[in-house]
């Protein structure tokens, strides 16, 4: 299924301690962004590529785009102070007012092709679809340090990207949350305030998203057993 993905790729690295942008952080002398970027880049369903940038970093990313031969980037408009004003200026620059975008997450570059293809049909079928693995671990609500409840796993799923909407209800959504002056924490909770169904398909509990130094680790460790894999 045809779609095009957005990619808010204008974070700071704080809890990274990085002292730079993330993004540019190598594993396996390659730039995080560009394993990312390199998923889409392979596959032939995805049409176009749009990153929110700093300005600042715009040039830098060019070049690496360049080095790397990703073809498919499109535009880089300047990112916004919180992830979602960055997703908003991508939509706003791509102009898609019909078809699917897929948001994801630039620090998460181990995505499987096939959760993507899964997560695309399911979008087309029913207007909104997300990535998620089931909560491996006991789950409590916590207050002041004391147990209140212990909650049923078997309800509680962890949320990932990409997430994947036919344009119109995405942008719907996001002109709803800018009117009413509402922040979310990824796409789907602004989908979900218009009392849409959003649908969660199953991912990959290696599709983490590179946060700290331990994170760094991680996606060593993936890419070392996806290349035993290989060979």
């Amino acid at each position: 299924m045809k779609y095009i993905v957005v990619l808010p790729a204008a974070g700071s690295g704080k809890r990274m301690k990085a002292g730079h942008n993330k993004l540019f952080l190598t594993l396996r002398g390659k730039p995080i962004l560009i394993h990312t970027l390199d998923v889409f880049e392979q596959d032939p369903n995805c049409m176009a590529i749009w990153l929110a940038v700093k300005p600042e970093e715009r040039t830098i990313i060019q070049n690496m785009l360049q080095n790397y031969h990703i073809t498919k980037v499109k535009g880089m408009p300047a990112g916004g102070d919180e992830r979602q004003h960055s997703v908003y200026a991508c939509v706003l620059a791509a102009d898609a007012t019909t078809g699917l975008i897929l948001v994801h997450d630039a620090a998460r570059p181990f995505i499987e092709p096939s959760v993507i293809t899964k997560l695309t049909l399911r979008a087309y079928e029913t207007g909104a679809a997300i990535a998620g693995v089931k909560a491996k671990d006991t789950m409590k609500r916590v207050r002041n340090h004391i147990i209140e409840e212990t909650i049923d796993r078997e309800q509680l799923w962890m949320i990932q990207t990409p997430q994947a909407f036919r344009a119109s209800i995405l942008i719907k959504a996001q002109q709803q949350a800018a009117r009413d002056g509402f922040l979310g924490t990824d796409e789907s909770m602004l989908v979900e305030r218009l009392n849409i169904a959003v649908h969660v398909v199953e991912s990959t509990y290696d599709n983490v998203k590179m946060t700290t130094q331990e994170d760094l680790l991680i996606g060593e460790a993936i890419l070392q057993k996806r290349q035993q894999e290989e060979n």
